[in-house]
Order: structure tokens, then sequence, then C-alpha cells
């Protein structure tokens, strides 16, 4: 996985490496670049055209997507990798395209860059009635909306104090890892300013400790008799990744993750047991979890479907919440720390001869079940059969539906991140973060220092995305993009006739939730690949032996492989098979 990015204050770099004027359009890339951003995803629009010259002279690659939510996706999956993520729309009609992929990275704390290009001050001040408005003379109608989808919104209309409003929105982003909105009039573009009246605004980094907080953390560790970790998806945001890594294995306690946090921790420790699911797992996991007297929440985010209904939240008396600016210890709650600053004094302060060793919990792999090479494929045991298709550095996409239920059986090697519908749940999310992703993972892989020729890999790391056809119909064009810009990407396209998920929840055999029926094997030539490539790259599996024989090579090609892959129109797992069982139970009783 790459670095993070690299978070350089100004003042340590624009006196070496600029002049004593820059242009506002240079000083906004240069800073992005220098935070770590080498993709831009956006469309191009009459009043950011301007702005678009100055990107690729930067040192930034130019990213064009093939509408403007395509683009916010994109740039949300980038920055889930990479650290920090940016994006370029025009105003009114493309920041509006835009807007639900930016709800969606401020509700799963994603830092995306919102820019867009606006209309010159002289034409928003004189209230002309241009395009791409209401023709009624107000500006401000567009970021207004922003305001409640992004944690920091500033319009650069003063060159004195440009760079400063870049410098704080930037922070804004990385401090409270969310999407952030940047208004640059055309007239402001190329503005040249002088550098000295950059006022640097400083980091905002807790560096008070609390010694009665940790002092209560301690005593609650040395005290448990049937302690738990449990790893949820906002430990990334708090940058304590690593922090969790050396908890896990200096207490060896017992560790789940929730679906959000799938991905954070290295499956392969001996006490990491997998997504606690509850009632739908393990029976002796259950009790555990049920009975114990002490749980360490990390990073949690305590949406409906990253609980599984509200049904796996710990009692809040005997649990330990570490989230980013404070820690809740049973009711009493410590404020304004450093939730990675309070860990790594935890770690050094920890004796480990004062905590319980937990024995006896068995760590289980649930295997593949006896099927006929002539079988259908069905989803219970789909994600167990390609499990061994995961490599060290892959990354693993799982879109909203059914995928994102059985992409929680998933058993990683080390270093694999997975990116999974948690709580916005915007179907046709996954195949444009999917280009993200892969543009950020191959950016890192090309910071990394070479390996000796004579070092062999098993194989190159990819992303690999599972994604139903009904989600897939919603954003498919941006399959064009990946084909354009050469990642390497594998998709299995889950072929169930329509909106399965639905189906489950409510309309069995409504016919909204159909849709029209594709020629999926056609989509990579039709969207731009190599014709010879296409045809040793596409793929289709209606028995376990098919899929099997596909599995058995389709990590040695390049580029984007696509799989199509055909199972039951009401097969699924879990809750939202109890659903399906509740409706067809209905559906007896009024015959």
């Amino acid at each position: 996985m790459p670095p993070p990015p690299n978070q350089t204050r100004p003042e340590e770099f624009l006196f070496k490496t600029m002049e004593e004027t820059i242009k506002i359009a240079d000083y906004l890339f240069e800073r992005l670049r220098q935070l770590g951003v080498r993709s831009l995803f956006g469309v191009p629009g009459d009043y950011n055209l301007t702005l678009l010259d100055y990107v690729e002279p930067a040192g930034i690659r130019w990213v064009g997507n093939c509408n403007e939510l395509n683009a916010a996706y994109a740039a949300d999956g980038y920055a889930r990798t990479n650290g920090l993520g940016a994006l370029v729309t025009t105003f009114g009609v493309g920041e509006l395209s835009a807007a639900n992929g930016i709800a969606g990275a401020y509700a799963e704390k994603v830092p995306v860059v919102h820019i867009v290009g606006t209309p010159s001050r002289t034409l928003q001040e004189s209230r002309a009635l241009m395009h791409h408005t209401f023709a009624d003379g107000e500006y401000r109608r567009f970021a207004a909306m922003h305001s409640h989808i992004t944690i920091g919104q500033t319009n650069l209309t003063d060159p004195r104090t440009a760079l400063q409003q870049i410098e704080w929105i930037l922070q804004q982003a990385l401090l409270h890892s969310r999407p952030v909105y940047l208004e640059i009039p055309e007239d402001m573009v190329g503005f040249s300013v002088l550098t000295s009246s950059l006022i640097p605004v400083p980091p905002s980094q807790f560096i008070n400790s609390c010694p009665q907080a940790l002092e209560c953390i301690l005593q609650r560790m040395y005290s448990a008799q049937r302690p738990l970790i449990l790893v949820d998806g906002e430990s990334r945001p708090c940058g304590i990744l690593g922090h969790i890594e050396d908890l896990i294995q200096s207490t060896g306690w017992p560790t789940w993750t929730t679906t959000f946090g799938k991905g954070l921790t290295n499956e392969q420790m001996r006490n990491v047991h997998g997504v606690y699911v509850g009632v739908y797992g393990n029976k002796e996991y259950k009790a555990y979890f049920e009975s114990a007297d002490l749980v360490i929440h990390l990073g949690p985010h305590l949406s409906d479907t990253n609980s599984q209904g509200f049904t796996i939240l710990p009692n809040e008396e005997i649990t330990i919440a570490f989230s980013e600016t404070f820690v809740r210890v049973g009711g009493r709650t410590f404020r304004d720390l450093s939730c990675r600053g309070l860990i790594k004094q935890l770690l050094q302060e920890l004796d480990r001869g004062q905590l319980v060793k937990v024995d006896g919990l068995p760590n289980y792999i649930i295997a593949v079940g006896e099927t006929s090479l002539r079988d259908s494929i069905t989803q219970e045991q789909f994600y167990r059969f390609v499990n061994p298709l995961f490599c060290s550095g892959d990354i693993v996409l799982t879109e909203t539906g059914t995928a994102a239920h059985g992409g929680r059986s998933f058993r990683f090697p080390p270093n694999v991140r997975m990116i999974t519908a948690t709580t916005w749940l915007s179907i046709g999310y996954m195949l444009p973060a999917t280009l993200g992703a892969a543009l950020a993972q191959r950016e890192g892989r090309e910071r990394e220092v070479p390996l000796p020729q004579t070092v062999e890999h098993r194989a190159r790391p990819c992303v690999i995305l599972f994604v139903g056809d009904g989600s897939l119909q919603m954003s498919i064009q941006e399959l064009s993009t990946i084909i354009r810009q050469k990642v390497s990407a594998i998709i299995f396209i889950i072929n169930n006739n329509g909106y399965t998920i639905e189906r489950a929840i409510h309309g069995r055999n409504q016919g909204y939730n159909d849709i029209a029926s594709w020629c999926h094997l056609q989509a990579l030539s039709f969207f731009g690949d190599d014709e010879d490539h296409a045809k040793k790259s596409t793929f289709t599996a209606r028995t376990w032996e098919e899929l099997g024989s596909v599995l058995r090579v389709v990590r040695r090609g390049d580029g984007v492989r696509l799989v199509e892959v055909f199972m039951g129109q009401d097969d699924c797992q879990g809750s939202l098979s109890d659903l399906l069982k509740k409706q067809i139970a209905a559906e007896k009783m009024t015959e």
C-alpha cells in the first residue's frame, strides 16, 4: 500500500522551490501534489477549463471521467487508498452531479477536495443571468447545498487571502478526514500573488496528555477476565492502524472487526476472528462476545448496517471506545485527546504480565462445502471458493448488495485492504471507486524502491471488484476510463437477474426490481479495449468447474479481466435470506 501523504507545511518548501510570486492555480496543485495527490478526477466544463490547464504541468495526472458522479466516487476510492483525493467540476450542473458521491465521502469519513470552477467575480457581482444557473442572479445556492455535505467551504475571491484559504481548506480535509469544498472563480485562476502574503495555518494537533484517561484504561484492562478487541472503520481516519496491530499482538486478546473495519487488521494473526456478525456467525464467538467484561472498540462507526441492525453494539458500561478526538471509558468521556497519541502511550505503559491470557477460543476457518463440479454456483459457497485468489497487496471491493454481504466471509492474506458498502450504500459506487483505488495502488508501487530482479513474485497486486449486474448498470461507463488508464483490475459481475438485495427487502416478484439484460461479455471491447485482449480477458462461469478453471488463469493477465458469474435470482445469505423467507411465508399465507 502507498505511504501516507506527505503533509509538508507550506513554509518548508515555498521559498526553496517557488518564485516570490505564484499563480493561485499553481499553488493549489503544487500543494495537492505535496500532500500525495498524483491523480485528479473530474469532467471539463466551461467554468473550469482554464484551471485544468495547470494540472499536468504540476505533475498531476488528469483522469477525465465519464460524468461527475463517477469522478466523485473515483476520488473517494483514491482517497481511501492514498490518504487524500481530489476532483474538479464546473459550477452548477457539474458540482450537483458529483454531490451524491461527496455526501458518501462525508458519511464514511473520506478526505476529498472538491474543486469547483465558477463564473468570474464580475459576472457574479453583476448577477448576470448566466448558463448553469437558475437564471435568477443568485450564485450562492450551490455553495449553500454543499455546506451540508462537506466539513469546510471556501471561495477564493480575494488574492490577498487566497493562499491562506487554500491551506486552511486542505487542513480541514486532513484534520477531519471528510470532504471539503473549494470555489475558484475564472478570473482568479491565473492571478499572481506574493508568496509572502501567505500566513501559514498552524497544525491543529492535541499535544496535551491525559494521565487520568490512561490510568482508567489500564485499570480496566488489568482487571478484565473476558476481554475482546473490536476494530471498526474509523480507525483508518484516526491513523492508528499500526498501533492496533501492536495492541492485538501485545494482548493476544480475541479480536473481531465490523464490516467497515474489515481489511484494517492482519487476518492471519491467530487471535483475529474476522467480521463479528452476531446471530449470523459462529455461536461460540457470539457467546464470548455477549459475556465479555471488557470491549476495546477502536474507531466506532455506529450505523445500522455496520452494526448488523444495532445488534452487535457492545454494552457501553464495559466498553473503552477510542475515537479521533476523545476516548469514552464506560460512561466517562475524556475529550480533546489525540487518539493516536493516547494509544501509543498506552502501548508504552502497558504491563503485559498483568493482562489475562485468553485461551481456548479457536480460530474457525469456514471451508468450502462439498460441491459437485457441475452444480450451479451459490452465494453461500462462492466467496469461500474464490478466496484463494487473493494475494498480499490486493485491494478488494464489494458493491452494495449480495457482494457486500458475502465479502464478510473473506479471509485475507496480510496487507490486503477492503472497500465495502457500509453506511451510504449508493449502488454504483464501487466500479468508479475501483478506478480510484487502482490508480492509488499503482502510484504507491511506483514510489516504492524496486526489488532486485532475482526476487520472484507470485502475482502482481491488483484490485478485485465484486459487483452485481444491477449496480453495474449505474456506472458502467467508467469501465472505459479504467481501460484507458491501463490499470490492473479483475471484475466479477454477479449476474442474478436484477436487484436481489431489493427483492429480499421488498417486492420479491415485482417488476421494479427487474433490469434489462446486458451482454456483459461484449463490455470490454465495447468500452475501448483491444479486441485481442478483450477476447482473452473475458470469462463466464455457471458451474463450480467453470469457475475453478477461470480462477486458475485470471491472475496471469494484465489490464482489465472480466468474469461473469451466474447465480440464482433469489439466492442470498444472512439477514437478506431472513428477509426473503419472511416474504415467502407472507405470500403463502395469502394464497
